[in-house]
């Protein structure tokens, strides 16, 4: 995936402070054994002169080399097995002084066959994802929390209440966040104001981002507008800024189009929606898309080509029932 070098400049520094804790805390380990069993301390200097002799020898030409060089090694698997049992018997572990690493992989570098280890890669997609703080505002977006007792359970012309379809749309996000990426389709949030949309996003969100997965999220009128800046804008910087928004959206894990419908319709921004879609779709990633408008409003504001994709590529959820906001809002006064 193509990374924002500010984002993977932040990611390192991570990974840095990361290596740092480590080689403290083996420090740490290292003077605490030496000061308790200094013969430790003694093999572990022995040990490295052993090392330099075996460097030394191999750039000799001495008829005995292959003699010495395993006299060498038999010497240094010696030490290697007393210092084992000095540790053992203070009731440490054999790799207690070892390198510690939290990516044995990569040994913290980041780097693994010369491209960005996962340890990075996840360390990147947390860095990514702090821009949902604008979506998890509250700290409470869990499924747990989601109060279906709010929804009316009286049945109405389909002969389903509110209170069950929204518990059979609950569950579909809960299989979403559960199973992704290995997920079938993406989805469509449908349904009027105040009915849980965007909760249950911000619980996808969040499930997902904790996973490791980047995330993000923004409402359609400033997505669509980040790839009209990224063309127009006249301010450089300002250019570039929209162009790595841009970015992110076309390559993270998942997007998640909030209010999709309450955008300036333009010929650029429907073309803007389409390329986000569309590209989103040929690579593989997934989205999330809310919307008030209805099916034959969605045909009407954005035309057969985007209404396609809707169609064949996302699994439609729809919210019904009475502004739970107005209903909560109720129950606390």
């Amino acid at each position: 995936m193509p990374y924002d070098g500010k984002l993977l400049a932040r990611a390192r520094e991570q990974l840095d402070v990361r290596r740092a804790a480590n080689q403290a805390e083996q420090q740490r380990r290292l003077a605490a054994a030496y000061a308790r069993v200094p013969e430790i301390q003694r093999i572990d200097y022995e040990m490295r002169a052993q090392m330099t002799e075996l460097v030394r020898l191999t750039l000799s030409r001495r008829p005995d080399l292959a003699e010495r060089i395993e006299e060498l090694k038999k010497a240094n698997l010696d030490l290697q097995v007393r210092r084992a049992e000095l540790l053992v018997e203070q009731g440490w572990p054999m790799d207690f002084l070892d390198e510690i690493c939290s990516c044995p992989k990569c040994r913290d570098t980041g780097i693994l066959n010369g491209a960005p280890c996962e340890c990075l890669h996840k360390l990147y997609n947390q860095e990514l994802t702090k821009e949902l703080s604008v979506l998890l505002r509250s700290g409470d977006e869990r499924f747990e929390r989601f109060d279906l007792t709010l929804y009316s359970d009286q049945a109405d012309e389909s002969g389903l209440s509110p209170r069950e379809n929204m518990r059979r749309v609950l569950s579909a996000c809960r299989r979403f966040a559960a199973n992704f990426p290995q997920v079938s389709a993406n989805l469509l949030l449908q349904g009027d104001t105040g009915l849980g949309k965007t909760f249950l996003s911000a619980c996808m969100a969040r499930e997902i981002a904790e996973k490791g997965y980047s995330v993000c999220y923004d409402s359609a009128a400033a997505a669509l507008d980040a790839f009209e800046r990224q063309k127009f804008a006249r301010d450089p910087e300002e250019a570039e800024n929209a162009a790595r928004r841009v970015r992110r959206m076309l390559s993270c894990d998942l997007m998640i189009l909030d209010d999709l419908g309450t955008e300036m319709l333009t010929s650029f921004s429907i073309s803007a929606l389409y390329t986000l879609l569309n590209t989103r779709l040929v690579n593989g990633k997934r989205t999330i898309i809310s919307t008030n408008c209805p099916a034959d409003e969605l045909q009407r504001r954005y035309g057969a080509q985007i209404c396609s994709r809707l169609d064949g590529e996302f699994l439609r959820l729809p919210f019904t029932g009475t502004d739970i906001r107005r209903l909560q809002r109720a129950k606390k006064s």
